[in-house]
């Protein structure tokens, strides 16, 4: 058989393998994976209305936009 260096290589990289591909996998992870302009800017999204006056002029917005 190939003795215990062998046996020693072979543990090694069922260990090591596993650990390399998450530290891959798991650094630098906003330049690596990121898609830009995917997620729009503040400015660009509805924004939700919560004074009374502003809930109003939305639902006027709306049942004008309705008829």
């Amino acid at each position: 058989m190939g003795g215990s260096n062998l046996e020693v290589f072979k543990n090694l990289r069922y260990i090591m393998f596993p650990i390399a591909i998450m530290y891959y996998f798991g650094t630098n992870l906003d330049n690596r994976f990121s898609v830009p302009g995917f997620w729009p800017k503040p400015e660009e999204t509805h924004r939700i209305p919560f004074e009374k006056e502003e809930i109003k002029a939305e639902l006027e917005r709306l049942r004008r936009k309705r008829v």
